[in-house]
């Protein structure tokens, strides 16, 4: 199977294109029964309420999204009703839209979940504004409504009741996927064809994306009572090979060398490709792995992977034979990593075995400390009223920004869809300015795109039959990849109006040249917007991701130096603190990215900045290393000079720490790592010597860290 078969075959598995059909489903299927009864008016009011509530549910356990539901369809109701008395008044309605696009956008201090209820909100009050509804229909349109966002929760969680472990599979499959490719970027560190500037830059954003894919699992798998508490093997061996995962992660990201040395060493004996390929052919089985998982089908590796491994194990004895007065204990060290993360991806296929009995592995109590829990408390609300609060400011800059796009579509512009300026600028306006420029240049090159597109289908597909068949289509593939590929939502979401408006008379035509203009328009308020109402730019923020992430490597640190000093670790404060890590350098390095895509005015130091990055995830790759090799050992006791080391980069660490909130460095206040443990020997061992190496390659990474924090804030 080639790469672009694999990747059809994920999309066509994900929890995006079931949630695409699911979606599109739900919302025909009232308007397409109604009007096989005569009443298509009624069903299409029904799926503007399924349209609606479809916002919340996002993939997460299956209690939030009914939680989230049944709580859209409450808002959704009473927005309904209110819109529905008021919007015979260009007054009252504009205050409305003031105070409820404000409120409503205010939710995201409750997170994303909440945030979306406030997007179904506005939305419908946008799509009522120009209904015309008198005071007796207010109430039955209002329940048509509801009764439409009820019919869309029923079929969620009915689709939930019938596959219970579909969501967590598929999450778990694009979770390994991402590691999957994580681990093929590593493999270009070995071949001289590629710059190390470039892999390390396409690995940090990689990771990224892997971090963003572990926090979903851990969401549906430690959120979900029935698969942390349950008493069958299925859901055991889903949280045995997600924790499997996490190592097999870790393990990827610890294997760190000096890739600059061993090219220019090993490069022309060839040898370094074949490791590079042999790291592809694991990566290879590993996303043939996350395939079948999120396929929820059987698998069988016919990868000879131990055959390659014994391949290279001859290759790399016949460089050493060549060349016997130097020193290959590096060829020897990364042939053990290959090793181990052979045995590694081996291990996972055991979620295939239903005959392996999966042992239990933690409890509720435990996994619970490995997902964050969001505060609903009013306080959270009130703490947030201030302009010091991103999500205030983000809040009266959409306020604003409706404002300004509803006294346009009243007073100046004022088509039949006029909504669509309001819509747009809703849906555009992003609390970051990097993502609603991406947003907004989407939009724009989308709507044209997708009016040609349109345009097209229709002069070129007469019959309204194919018609319709062509609209499902492009209506499947617009809800499919809506969290994925915003502009392909967009080309496809354009040509589908077109044609629904076209079975519904209008003029497409008109129609598009509308839209466009709408889009242009909401578009341009939303970056006016975003640009110039008190916008808080990215590299006024990178200071507390780079704290951040100087605090969590030094709380790693900590736990090495724990280690060197005989002090027991204790296993889940360990994955807790390597979590951390993870997590702050990959809120560091997208932060870092959405400050690239801002103005080149607005960027600073990202020479720099991008050096910072790079550095950390070099150190918590050689903490990884070293505290997963002392945690398999039972040594009792480690040379001095190997923790005198660790503490001198602990204390770099913790200047860099207060240089990023003071240009004045004071002393750290951090707790001092134990006192060392003196070896009874008084000679050091092949291992002594490696390890003091290793220590002191950390300490110089500390400075250099130290370094480039000055260059930061200077």
């Amino acid at each position: 199977m080639n790469d672009r078969q694999r990747q059809i075959q994920y999309f066509f598995s994900s929890q995006d294109f079931s949630d695409g059909l699911r979606i599109t489903l739900s919302i025909l299927l009232p308007s397409l029964l109604l009007a096989w009864l005569g009443n298509l008016e009624t069903g299409i009011t029904l799926s503007l309420g399924a349209l609606c509530v479809s916002v919340v549910d996002t993939p997460g356990p299956v209690e939030h999204r009914r939680n989230g539901m049944l709580y859209a369809n409450l808002s959704l109701f009473l927005v309904a009703l209110l819109t529905g008395f008021v919007r015979g008044s260009v007054l009252l309605m504009g205050l409305e839209v003031v105070v409820l696009s404000f409120g409503y956008t205010m939710l995201l201090v409750y997170g994303n979940r909440a945030s979306l209820l406030g997007t179904a909100s506005l939305l419908i009050m946008i799509l009522m504004m120009d209904q015309p509804l008198t005071s007796a229909q207010v109430l039955p349109y209002s329940s048509q409504v509801l009764a439409g966002g009820v019919w869309y929760m029923v079929v969620a969680l009915l689709f939930y009741r019938v596959r219970p472990y579909r969501p967590a599979q598929q999450a778990l499959g694009q979770c390994v996927h991402t590691i999957a490719q994580f681990l093929e970027i590593k493999a270009d560190f070995y071949t001289s064809r590629t710059s190390l500037a470039d892999d390390y830059r396409r690995l940090v954003t990689q990771q990224v994306v892997v971090s963003e894919k572990q926090d979903a699992v851990r969401e549906v798998l430690f959120k979900t009572r029935q698969i942390v508490s349950e008493s069958t093997s299925t859901g055991r061996r889903m949280l045995l090979t997600f924790v499997d995962m996490v190592d097999l992660y870790e393990h990827i990201t610890a294997t760190y060398y000096d890739y600059a040395a061993l090219r220019e060493r090993y490069g022309p004996t060839g040898v370094l490709d074949e490791v590079a390929e042999l790291i592809r052919q694991l990566a290879l089985e590993l996303d043939n792995i996350g395939l079948a998982i999120q396929a929820n089908r059987p698998y069988r590796s016919h990868a000879d992977l131990p055959g390659q491994l014994e391949r290279l194990r001859q290759r790399t004895d016949a460089v050493s034979a060549r060349h016997p007065e130097a020193s290959h204990i590096v060829l020897r060290k990364i042939l053990v990593n290959l090793r181990n993360l052979t045995q590694r991806v081996r291990d996972i296929l055991n979620y295939f075995d239903d005959q392996a009995v999966a042992p239990a592995r933690g409890g509720a109590t435990e996994y619970n400390q490995f997902v964050s829990h969001q505060d609903f408390e009013l306080k959270v609300l009130r703490d947030n009223l201030t302009f010091s609060s991103a999500v205030f400011r983000h809040s009266v800059r959409m306020m604003l920004a409706c404002l300004v796009g509803y006294i346009v579509s009243k007073f100046f512009l004022q088509g039949p869809h006029g909504y669509w300026i309001l819509m747009t600028t809703t849906y555009m306006l992003k609390p970051a300015f990097s993502l609603t420029k991406q947003r907004n240049y989407q939009r724009i090159l989308g709507t044209v795109i997708g009016g040609f597109v349109g345009v097209g289908i229709l002069l070129l597909v007469r019959n309204q039959t194919a018609q319709f068949g062509v609209m499902v289509i492009l209506m499947v593939v617009a809800y499919s990849f809506q969290r994925i590929n915003y502009i392909v939502t967009v080309i496809t979401l354009t040509p589908f109006i077109l044609i629904l408006f076209s079975f519904m008379g209008l003029g497409y035509l008109d129609v598009v040249e509308e839209r466009v203009l709408d889009t242009v328009i909401g578009c341009l308020i939303a970056f006016g917007a975003g640009y110039l109402l008190f916008p808080r730019w990215e590299r006024d923020q990178l200071h507390d991701f780079m704290r951040a992430v100087l605090r969590s490597n030094a709380g790693y640190l900590q736990k090495l130096a724990d280690s060197l000093a005989g002090t027991p670790i204790q296993e889940t404060d360990y994955r807790l603190t390597r979590k951390t890590v993870y997590v702050s350098s990959a809120n560091l390095a997208a932060a870092f990215q959405r400050m690239l895509s801002e103005p080149k005015s607005k960027q600073r130091n990202s020479e720099q900045v991008h050096q910072f990055v790079v550095l950390n995830h070099i150190l918590s790759s050689n903490i990884a290393t070293i505290t997963s090799v002392i945690l398999a050992q039972t040594r009792p006791a480690y040379p001095a000079e190997g923790l005198r080391a660790v503490k001198q980069a602990l204390a770099a660490l913790h200047r860099s720490q207060k240089k990023l909130e003071n240009p004045q460095p004071g002393p750290p206040a951090e707790k001092a790592p134990p006192e060392p443990v003196v070896l009874k020997t008084g000679h050091l061992t092949a291992d002594d010597r490696l390890l003091l190496d290793q220590l002191e390659f950390i300490q110089k990474v500390s400075s250099d860290i130290g370094k480039v924090t000055e260059a930061v804030v200077a």
